[in-house]
């Protein structure tokens, strides 16, 4: 997700503000703390679906539009939201975000009809949308050159510690003393972020307004539509096999609640390894990250139903699929902003549109196919699809892109 991915600066972009690196690292920390309290409250319902379900007397069907709904959200809010405040600083804009972000929050934890709940999660839906297209590209603004990449593997973490610490304690608090005591959780660290946000962030005025003329323009260009099409195979891929592993660890490997707890942090803490690999491969090379973490996902997914039907190839199989989906978010934000290195808020905002977008769309199909078949043939299908995406890396026009940074 980052404009940072590149090694030089690119001409005419601002470089960070005259300030002690110090404070320039509290920023980055600052934004990440912003990103972990989006993604925490963007997944948190996958912990407490059948709570809130009962409690709210709706069907599971009903209960998982909590999912599902932010993420057609953000996928128009990206690029709606950006274009309508490209002229506005990217400081206030940030915490205009948290501030929703905090509202909504409470507002679930409050909601007396899932209406309301509903609601709250369309406010969710713009948050990601706006804070993402604009807080994934900061870290070239934030900190000096040589330090970009190690800035953008910090702030993409935030991304597996959502899943690594922030779900598991939001559910562990909500079987201490209920689902609304996570969202009120949630509310008050989102709150601490953005108190922390105009202290730590210096004023970023926008470089270059994104017109969707911009956005446009980006589109028309062989190495956008190739980052397009990469995202959607993977993440495609991801989320239409990831959302139903619950599922196929106890009916295909047979794992208790217990062990399956153990395996998602295991497949968690292997997602946060990758995602610092794949930050400093994507660097140099980001054709050859992303290819290596397809494959990675594709080979975890192809072979789970074989060797997942014990719990010890069930594990490896699972570190091999974190640490390449870790990789995934970095790759495809670095081969958006190589694509347009002119223009990296506007590369921010097509690569969070697409990436959920395509969340959405891969929980809906894999949904449809293990309702209608097996975990284990959302495994296959998911496998041939990240497939997909490797044999599109590879493909000799893939392999003249030339990029404008070269």
């Amino acid at each position: 997700m980052p404009s940072s991915t590149t090694a030089t600066t690119r001409p005419g972009a601002p470089g960070p503000p005259a300030r002690s690196p110090l404070v320039g690292w509290l920023a980055v920390v600052s934004v990440t703390l912003g990103i972990f309290s989006i993604v925490t409250t963007e997944i948190l319902p996958i912990g407490l679906l059948t709570s809130m379900g009962s409690d709210f007397t709706v069907s599971e069907g009903m209960a998982g539009l909590m999912m599902t709904t932010p993420g057609l959200l953000a996928a128009v809010a990206a690029p709606v939201v950006t274009v309508a405040t490209a002229r506005t600083d990217r400081r206030l804009m940030l915490c205009v975000f948290m501030a929703l972000l905090a509202a909504a929050d409470f507002l679930t934890a409050a909601a007396s009809h899932y209406w309301l709940v509903l609601v709250s999660r369309l406010v969710v839906g713009v948050v990601i949308g706006g804070f993402w297209s604009i807080g994934a590209g900061l870290a070239e603004r934030l900190v000096p050159t040589e330090s970009v990449g190690r800035a953008t593997a910090v702030i993409f973490s935030a991304v597996p510690l959502g899943s690594v610490l922030g779900v598991p304690a939001g559910t562990f608090l909500a079987d201490l003393a209920g689902w609304r005591t996570a969202f009120v959780a949630m509310g008050l660290l989102t709150a601490g972020v953005l108190a922390s946000l105009p202290a730590v962030v210096p004023p970023l005025p926008p470089v270059r307004a994104t017109r969707p003329s911009v956005l446009g323009g980006m589109l028309r260009g062989t190495p956008t539509r190739f980052a397009l099409l990469l995202t959607f195979l993977v993440v495609l891929a991801h989320f239409g096999t990831y959302t139903y592993v619950t599922p196929f660890l106890e009916r295909v490997t047979e794992a208790g609640s217990g062990g399956i707890t153990v395996f998602l942090l295991v497949y968690g803490v292997a997602g946060i390894a990758g995602n610092f690999a794949g930050g400093s491969l994507a660097v140099r090379w980001p054709r050859a990250a992303f290819g290596l973490a397809a494959g990675m996902v594709s080979a975890a997914t192809l072979l789970l139903p074989v060797l997942g039907r014990r719990e010890c190839g069930a594990v490896a199989l699972l570190i091999v699929w974190g640490i390449g989906y870790g990789a995934v978010p970095v790759a495809s934000q670095a081969w958006f902003v190589r694509a347009a290195p002119k223009t990296p808020e506007a590369a921010s905002v097509l690569f969070t549109a697409s990436f959920q977008a395509t969340i959405s769309l891969g929980a809906l199909i894999g949904g449809r196919v293990v309702d209608r078949t097996s975990p284990s043939t959302v495994m296959t299908l998911g496998g041939v699809t990240a497939a997909l995406a490797v044999v599109t890396v590879l493909a000799p026009r893939a392999r003249r892109l030339t990029w404008p940074d070269g």
